[in-house]
């Protein structure tokens, strides 16, 4: 199928039900990856129809488990799973705001050209290493794609959590075996086996809160 077959597809398979214009927009987000990806090396995927899936779609299969107002994405890359989420979030939930922090100067440059090409106003950009950045309000959700590990993701960026707040690491594989390792100031809440439309390999998502939050 088609890029936006797929796209058009996979968002009623996630329960998406977004207008013309958000899934517009959705595209031409994949069309600017693949654009930058010629320079930037942004990612190892080149065709567009597979980016949908591998990385929009698998970005918007954790859409449920957001909450509160503030997210932030720690190690976000080209963008995900933040603004395939600000872009659809824009009509789910207009008052929800997202941080995109990245150490790496020429993807927060993609970034930052993509929301403005986009006009996205829900979103803003931080070039800055996570345990160094100290935003003046915590995040209601603390979500991380990119860390090699849970532990680590908790120790760079656990502490921009608000104390009612979650932490969303996507994973692969079951995650259960490195879960015994994570500090004691965190709790596990649960572990949720995603399903994301047209991709084969496991995909998890563990929620985190502060030890002793309800």
């Amino acid at each position: 199928m088609g890029l936006e077959s797929v796209l058009s597809s996979g968002l009623n398979q996630l329960g998406l039900n977004c207008s013309l214009a958000v899934q517009a927009q959705l595209r031409d987000y994949v069309h600017l990856i693949v654009k930058w990806n010629r320079v930037y090396n942004l990612t190892s995927v080149r065709d567009p129809a597979e980016m949908v899936t591998r990385h929009l779609l698998d970005s918007l299969a954790i859409q449920p488990y957001l909450q509160g107002l503030r997210v932030l994405d720690v190690g976000c890359g080209a963008g995900l799973p933040g603004l395939p989420l600000a872009i659809v979030n824009k009509e789910v939930c207009p008052e929800r705001e997202f941080v995109l922090l990245d150490s790496n100067s020429k993807k927060t440059r993609f970034v930052q050209q993509v929301i403005a090409e986009l006009g996205l106003t829900n979103v803003q950009v931080v070039h800055e290493r996570a345990e160094n950045f100290c935003p003046t309000i915590l995040f209601d959700v603390v979500v991380s794609r990119a860390f090699a590990s849970v532990v680590e993701m908790l120790k760079n960026s656990g502490q921009h959590c608000a104390t009612d707040g979650v932490l969303l690491a996507m994973k692969g594989a079951d995650p259960n075996a490195e879960l015994r390792e994570i500090p004691t100031d965190f709790d596990v809440d649960a572990v949720h086996r995603l399903k994301v439309p047209g991709l084969e390999g496991q995909r998890h998502l563990v929620c985190l809160k502060l030890a002793g939050s309800k």
